[in-house]
């Protein structure tokens, strides 16, 4: 039996976990991302994995991007904080393994998860998107990660689907994240005057009639629709599959959204059309990593 390492490094925690080729896992630890020292943070990231004791083909690494996977580096992950910008994470890692380490986005990974053991695994072209605190995406042909010429492609979260519409971040106005990611639809709806924690509670006052959260939701929804249309119009995948918590915790979120990609494709292209949630929670992350290592070695 062959075993990988995946890692799925966020913002606030880490998990490591142990992956038989069997996608099966073995052991798991979490713990805090330690962002205030990187070093400090790997040193405890190889002594986890070199705690398990058994020999592995790789490890698979999943970061937030955006990152210069070319060289090997985070780079400008505001989740992580500065002092992680351009780290060669890679590099620092191999050293205290002593095997290949494979650095991915993690939408990326994610839709590499899909691919290989989720709702994907029976189709040849597939495409991710994560709807949480923010929008990200990956596409995946043949278990094949489409990462483009610079390593940038799927950066949708940028896409602009409204012109001179919400800013958000460092994201361009009018971005799709600004209007339909977690973060997004709490912000608007703050600005409108309503007292909400969370995507899901503007949606329960849509559900009772409020009209500023309809509106907001409505605008969530469409903008999404639109911008899965224009990649299903340059990508044609087979299906689509939604993950993060908008997507998983709001109900009739994503049929919503497939009903409205159907209105907007070429006619008799609507039987195309397959969008789906996603059914590997919060492991599609270290399932993708521990694929990508199993794929690369």
């Amino acid at each position: 039996m062959k075993y990988a390492v995946g890692i799925d490094m966020g913002g606030t925690n880490t998990r490591i976990a142990l992956i038989d080729e069997m996608y099966q896992v073995i052991e798991r630890i979490e713990f805090a991302t330690q962002k205030a020292d990187p070093a400090i943070m790997l040193d405890k990231i190889g002594q986890t994995v070199n705690d398990f004791n058994r020999e592995i083909v790789g490890i698979g690494l999943s970061c937030a991007g955006p990152m210069d996977l070319l060289n090997g580096k985070i780079g400008m992950a505001v989740n992580l904080g500065e002092q992680w910008y351009h780290y060669p994470i890679v590099a620092e890692l191999e050293k205290r393994c002593g095997v290949r380490v494979y650095l991915e986005n993690d939408a990326n990974l994610a839709c590499l998860a899909e691919a290989t053991v989720g709702k994907g695994k029976a189709y040849r072209f597939v495409h991710f998107l994560t709807i949480s605190t923010g929008i990200g995406s990956g596409y995946v042909v043949d278990k094949h990660i489409m990462q483009g010429a610079h390593g940038q492609a799927n950066e949708v979260c940028n896409m602009i689907v409204l012109p001179n519409g919400p800013k958000h971040s460092i994201l361009t106005s009018g971005a799709l994240e600004a209007i339909s990611s977690g973060t997004a639809i709490v912000n608007r709806a703050r600005e409108a005057g309503l007292q909400v924690a969370h995507a899901g509670e503007v949606n329960d006052l849509a559900v009772q009639g409020n009209e500023k959260a309809t509106s907001i939701m409505e605008d969530a929804k469409e903008y999404l629709a639109n911008a899965i249309a224009m990649i299903f119009a340059v990508e044609d995948p087979d299906i689509f599959i939604l993950g993060g918590s908008v997507a998983l915790k709001i109900e009739g979120f994503v049929e919503d959204v497939e009903r409205r990609v159907k209105e907007k494709v070429l006619p008799g292209f609507d039987a195309y059309i397959k969008v789906e949630t996603s059914n590997l929670n919060e492991d599609s992350g270290l399932l993708g990593a521990a694929a990508l290592a199993f794929l690369k070695a």
